[in-house]
């Protein structure tokens, strides 16, 4: 089977030999016993194995990734994570516990955006997601702990997909999504900006007719609004066809939300530079005027 259209449940009927890990030292006697409480087990016991010792299967977890390379073994593995924080994201808070402290929980999903197939891939990615945004945070400050290396290598394979996608249908639609939820990070602006990420969106920027087109062109657009708080980003955004672009999509979107973002996006531009000029000179107060008007 190709392993990009590998589903979690295909994955998850695998049978692991982990004594066989066991007895090559490869999981230890009291990680052996974790898994045995945990694999094929009802989701309702799973979640009291989680409350009562998450920490524990989350170390097991990310051991298993760092020291076990067989293939089938780590797609299993990520298969229990996702399944674990997709039925509860704010688990995802278990990778930062105290007992964790001198674990590096990222290394290995980082390492496996490179290294594995599609799924291999699109779970790690995922996955990192989740625990980047679930970070301690103190006062309003979220704690470092060596996240802005982190942050830079996942935008690294977020551009590498947008530029050239490991998957034809998936690679860039999961690029935007993760994209939409981590622009709010400084370090994840300056690092796309850097890495020439803005003009990598432009041409998905066009007006959508299919649930999941329209999906991919909300997600965009959010990205870009979020990058119109950035100074860096806007000295591109004046010199693309973006406006021009995000125009377009204005006039001919049917979805209040896209419409709603790009407006937002246009607020923030507008007192900066020849912004407001450009609005003008592509009709924008007549399109919104219009638009307004039919959405009443």
């Amino acid at each position: 089977m190709d392993q990009a259209e590998l589903s979690i449940e295909q994955v998850l009927k695998r049978d692991i030999p982990w004594e066989t890990y066991m007895n090559t030292k490869l999981v230890s006697a009291k990680g052996l016993q974790l898994l045995r409480r945990y694999d094929k087990k009802p989701e309702s016991a799973r979640a009291q194995l989680l409350d009562e010792d998450g920490p524990a299967y989350v170390h097991l977890f990310v051991s298993i990734l760092r020291d076990i390379f067989k293939e089938e073994t780590v797609e299993y593995v990520l298969a229990l994570i996702y399944e674990m924080l997709s039925a509860n994201p704010t688990r995802a808070r278990l990778f930062h516990d105290e007992s964790l402290a001198n674990e590096d929980t990222y290394e290995p999903f980082l390492r496996l955006l490179w290294k594995g197939n599609w799924f291999i891939q699109e779970k790690s990615c995922k996955i990192l997601a989740w625990i980047i945004s679930a970070r301690p945070k103190a006062g309003n400050a979220v704690i470092g702990n060596g996240i802005d290396d982190v942050l830079k290598g996942l935008v690294e394979w977020l551009c590498a997909q947008l530029k050239q996608p490991s998957h034809p249908t998936r690679g860039v639609p999961i690029a935007i999504s993760c994209l939409s939820s981590l622009l709010k990070e400084p370090v994840v602006r300056s690092s796309f900006v850097q890495a020439d990420g803005v003009k990598l969106l432009v041409p998905l920027i066009s007006p959508a007719s299919t649930q999941q087109s329209i999906q991919l062109l909300y997600e965009t657009c959010l990205c870009i609004w979020l990058l119109s708080y950035y100074e860096p980003a806007i000295e591109y955004l004046a010199t693309s066809r973006t406006m021009q672009r995000l125009t377009e999509v204005v006039k001919h979107s049917t979805k209040e939300k896209v419409v709603r973002v790009v407006i937002l996006t246009f607020r923030n531009l507008l007192p900066i530079g020849t912004f407001g000029a450009q609005m003008v000179d592509f009709g924008l107060p007549h399109i919104i005027q219009s638009k307004n008007t039919s959405m009443e």
